[in-house]
This record gives structure tokens, sequence and C-alpha cells, in this order.
């Protein structure tokens, strides 16, 4: 069977390390009794302190059954049915860290809570309190939830970029829903990423059993700090196999600040679209980089634009970080907030240079479909931003169609991609200016959606 990556809605032996000069310093975990006059290494002092911040998070959500026959209007109004579509409960069960005592902030996952109906965080000593839910952020798996409760426990957030290999820590959740359990382990590698499930990656990778139902969990280093959400694992079996992936709290931490502001996350961009370096354009482009990132083209009034980056120039690294290609670029640049300074390596006419640019929010051109012909008034086109073209698509969005408008009846909708008109590819807005003016006799719009490519008349 071939494993898997999936989100998770050996226990070392301390005793020998701990020997070795782990052991606890001023302010941490002190060691318990000694037995023969041997002190015994333990965890306990440390996860008296950190279990009771780690929650229990439980959801309903309400999905609606989908049946040919019970959907056809006709058929329901024959058999004497209710209109009230039909709907199924599914549950789940996750964990959650409080990071605020005072204003019941509960960080957890989005796959955990991002689309529930009813949300229960169920904490250690028993009481459950409603939750409400303040932002989430599908591109990182991050989510805040809110509890209104007294007594609460919350934990410290440690600076996870000072974390290292072999750094032992400690995984906290409620597996299988068995109740909450304690695993630990090592950070097995730091920096992951490209393991697909979210847009933006920096995983913490961990030998720490983590299980479904360890998902928004906690993992702890030996201070009683948090220094990750745990979040997704990968297994032949869907149980653990020594391979686990936490957010770091410098990510997850970031993007909290901005949901508790704003609700949701405004990341910064750069402005460009890209393509990999291959050998053949390498040759063509005169560069003797075997890895980069290629320009192709350079937004008007982007941050790349302003930091004087050009179409042909080969982006090889980022904050000093190397470029590979062009997944990681839009990696970084998502991992960053908006308004970050970024110091970026380049290679124009095959000789290096270094140029600063601040990310900005990314602008898409859009245009009113009435100024590019009459019939195709009350329609908004918009450019496809970096995700989307990350994913492939191609062609201008179609942003709004005003109701009772010829766009409208002819079948026209929010979301679907132009991608041509007549036998014209269009692939950006100003591709579908070029076009303003022509009014052809037949105006037949190229038009991709959920049912696939198909022809639309407008008349």
């Amino acid at each position: 069977m071939k494993p898997r990556i999936r989100r998770i809605p050996h226990a070392l032996a301390l005793a020998a390390a701990l020997a070795l000069g782990a052991l606890p310093q001023a302010g941490m975990a002190t060691l318990p009794p000694a037995v023969n006059g041997q002190p015994i290494p333990s965890l306990a002092p440390m996860l008296k302190q950190v279990t009771p911040a780690v929650v229990n998070i439980s959801t309903k959500t309400r999905v609606p059954v989908r049946d040919p026959y019970f959907d056809d209007p006709m058929f329901r109004q024959f058999f004497g049915l209710p209109d009230t579509p039909r709907e199924r409960t599914e549950q789940s069960l996750g964990s959650g860290v409080i990071v605020d005592a005072d204003k019941g902030y509960v960080l957890t996952n989005n796959h955990v809570v991002g689309n529930a109906d009813d949300i229960t965080v169920t904490l250690q000593d028993g009481r459950d309190f409603k939750a409400t839910l303040i932002g989430t952020d599908p591109d990182t798996d991050v989510a805040v939830v809110q509890i209104k409760a007294t007594g609460l426990q919350a934990l410290p957030m440690a600076d996870s970029s000072q974390l290292q290999v072999g750094d032992f820590v400690v995984a906290v959740g409620d597996p299988f829903g068995l109740g909450q359990t304690v695993t630990s382990g090592i950070v097995s590698a730091l920096g992951r990423s490209g393991l697909g499930g979210t847009d933006y990656q920096n995983f913490i990778q961990t030998d720490a059993s983590i299980n479904p139902g360890n998902s928004g969990g906690a993992l702890v280093n030996l201070r009683g700090e948090l220094v990750g959400i745990n979040s997704m694992i990968f297994s032949p079996s869907g149980a653990s196999a020594g391979i686990g992936f936490a957010i770091p709290t410098n990510l997850s931490g970031a993007v909290m600040k901005q949901l508790i502001a704003h609700g949701k996350v405004e990341r910064g961009s750069l402005g460009v679209q890209t393509q990999d370096l291959t050998p053949r354009m390498a040759r063509l482009l005169g560069v003797q980089a075997s890895a980069g990132v290629v320009v192709t083209r350079v937004s008007d009034g982007s941050a790349a634009a302003s930091a004087g980056i050009a179409p042909g120039d080969v982006l090889t690294s980022l904050n000093g970080k190397p470029l590979r290609n062009s997944g990681e670029l839009r990696n970084s640049e998502g991992l960053l907030p908006l308004g970050s300074r970024v110091s970026l390596g380049l290679l124009r006419d095959g000789q290096p240079r270094e140029v600063s640019a601040v990310l900005a929010a990314e602008k898409l051109a859009t245009l009113d479909g009435g100024a590019l012909d009459p019939r195709l008034a009350g329609v908004r086109f918009s450019e496809l931003n970096e995700r989307e073209r990350a994913q492939g698509l191609s062609g201008v969005k179609i942003t709004a169609v005003r109701a009772g408008s010829a766009a409208a009846r002819a079948g026209l909708q929010p979301d679907d991609l132009l991608i041509g008109i007549g036998n014209r590819r269009i692939v950006s807005v100003r591709a579908l200016q070029l076009l303003a003016g022509a009014h052809p006799r037949q105006l037949a719009l190229a038009i991709a959606d959920d049912q696939g490519m198909h022809y639309v008349l407008v008349d």
C-alpha cells in the first residue's frame, strides 16, 4: 500500500538523554523523588503545567444529501414530499491549545473546525463550552476559536526558529477520542514543504506519535512551551508511522494574530509570474545556474516592478535561501506577512545581482464587460490570482454578473472562467482589452466551469 500524507482530526526513552545532560534547568520541570538513592527522570512535573491548556474539540457539520430523485421538484410534488432539502450531520473530533487564558482564544487546525456548524470545546477538567469561530486560514491549516470561560490555563509560545533537529518534543492531544494522551519524540527535520494538503508549508517533522484526533494539539519542548500545532501524518495505514508534522509557532502565531485582528489573513506578493528554469532555458538566457525561477511577467505597480525586476530575470534566492522552483518561491511569499521586506538574488544577462522588495497586496487587473461589448454589460472580469495560476488555471475570471443582463440570461455565472472569444484564446485582462470595440456579429464565449468547457452565445 502506498504511504499517504494524512491530516490528523514511538515513545523514546528519555532517561539516558536526561542523564547525559538534558536535565531541566532553573524554571524547568524538577525531578521527582529518588528511588534507592537514584533520581528517576520524568516529564510529569512539566506536563502538569501543559495538559490543562490542551483541549478536546468536537464539531457537528450539516451536509446536504444529494439524490437525483429527491432533488427533482416534480418527484417531490408527486409523492407529497416536503421541499426542505435533506441533510445529514457529520461529527468529528480534534484537539486545540489555549493560547490566551483571559480572552479564551484556542489555536487549532482549519480542517478541525473550518466548515463546522457547531463547535464544542472540552477542557481537561471536564467542562464543556460552545465555541465561536474567530477565523480560519485553509492555506496554512490554522484556525482560532474562542470560548467564554474562567479558570483557563494557556501555554506560552516559544520561538520555533530556535528548534534544532534532535531536540526532544512532546505531543499532547486526544487521539481516536480516547482522551488526553501524551507521546514523546524528537524533532526529526525542519522546514518540510511540498507535502500537499495546504498551500504554504514549513512543517516541523517529529517521530512523537501523532494519530487521528491529535489534529490541532500541542507539540511542546521540555520547558513546556508550545513549539508547534500538530497537523498531519505520513502513514501507509492511517495510524502513526513515526512521521508526523506540526505547524511551527512562528507561523501559526503570525496567522493567529491576523485572524484575531481581521478574521482573515492578508498575504503579500511580489506580483510576478514565473516558470522553473530548465537546462535549455538556461542556455537561451546565458546563465550557468542549474536551478532557479524565471520571471515571465511582472505586474504593473507590483513590488517586483518597484524593485526593478524584469521578465527574463532568473530568481535564485529569497532572504538567502536558494530557490529551486516556482513552488518554493510561492511558498516563501505566502509564509511572510504583508509588508515584509525581502532580499532577492537574481541573474540578469548571466550576472548576479541582489535587489530588495516589500511584499504588497496583490493587485489584479479588472475590466467592465460593457467596455468590451455592450452585450456584456453587467459582467466584471478579473485576472487570476497567484494561487489560481499555481493550480494550473488559465483565462480570465468572471467575478460578477448582473441579474437580468444578457450575460445572465445566456447562463454566465460568477467564478466561470473565460478562456476564449470565438477562436481567440484569452489568457489575461490585457488580451481581453485588445478586443474592445470589435463587436463581432455572434458573441461566442468559451467558458470553463465545473461541468467542463463549453460555448455560451450572448445575444
